[in-house]
């Protein structure tokens, strides 16, 4: 078992970007109903990297500085975490249409922004930080992965850990193989202290279920219909699960999905009913 403690998070998604409105529809208060994006505040980039940020990295950067905005904490002093199934399917989309043509004319700005770390590359850029960080992948398990790399690095390192975990649709034809139904985000920040720092929110005790073990459970779905649905059609969604236990204020165990059959195990103690993420 390993247990962090959870300072503050964010989400932001189609219906779901005001904590103060999303807490009602998690906790059943109110009805899920979709709406745009809010817009992407341009003051986080400067104006260079602004002209070059894809919405992918629009989505990263808005959701990690929701996060950070109600802390303390100097971003610059955060390690971090950065997790996508996907990674970002538009820049893939035109490098590969771009391949399809006679002099195969690869922009190279999409060619620098292919990599999988470059939405991590631009939170660094926006925020100056130096710290490390990881940007990892892992199909349907990335935001379970995420979370535990994120909670051995802030045991191990003694340190806060920002965790972002995120993904968009595809576009055709890759949309044919790899449907994802809404664009996802969310944001963490994870400390290792207990609960003598009054900024925590909840304990977060994490266990691996193996495959032999799980092959009796399932992952834990939500109620809400069109919420199960956007669980299921993202993989950053999974998070679901644990930011409805925070909207109801309830200690509880949720299990998400992991690599290879595995579960996780995730048991949700809320410390503080006045969430730091509170709008």
């Amino acid at each position: 078992m390993n247990s962090v403690y959870l300072q503050a998070f964010s989400v932001l998604a189609p219906g779901l970007s005001d904590w103060s409105h999303s807490r009602d529809v998690l906790s059943g208060k109110a009805p899920y109903t979709e709406a745009e994006l809010p817009p992407f505040p341009k003051q986080l980039l400067p104006p260079n990297e602004l002209r070059r940020a894809t919405p992918t990295m629009k989505l990263v950067l808005q959701v990690a500085a929701d996060v950070l905005a109600r802390q303390q904490e100097p971003a610059q002093k955060l390690y971090s975490v950065f997790a996508s199934s996907a990674g970002d399917s538009d820049i893939i989309h035109r490098i590969c249409s771009a391949l399809l043509l006679p002099a195969r004319p690869v922009s190279p700005t999409h060619f620098h922004n292919s990599v999988h770390n470059a939405p991590a590359g631009y939170w660094s850029i926006s925020t100056r930080c130096q710290q490390p960080y990881s940007a990892i992948s892992a199909h349907d398990a990335s935001f379970s992965a995420a979370l535990l790399d994120a909670a051995v690095t802030a045991q191990v390192e003694q340190t806060r850990v920002l965790v972002v975990v995120y993904d968009r649709p595809l576009p055709a034809p890759l949309a044919a193989v790899r449907q994802i139904i809404a664009p996802f985000a969310i944001a963490l920040l994870l400390s290792p202290w207990s609960g003598k720092d009054k900024l925590n929110t909840a304990k977060l005790t994490l266990r691996i279920e193996s495959a032999s073990s799980a092959a009796a459970l399932a992952p834990t779905r939500l109620d809400n219909p069109a919420l199960e649905r956007l669980r299921c059609g993202n993989p950053a969604a999974r998070s679901l699960p644990l930011l409805a236990a925070l909207a109801r204020q309830t200690s509880t165990t949720v299990l998400l999905p992991y690599l290879d059959a595995a579960l996780l195990q995730l048991h949700i103690d809320v410390l503080n009913s006045d969430s730091p993420s509170d709008s």
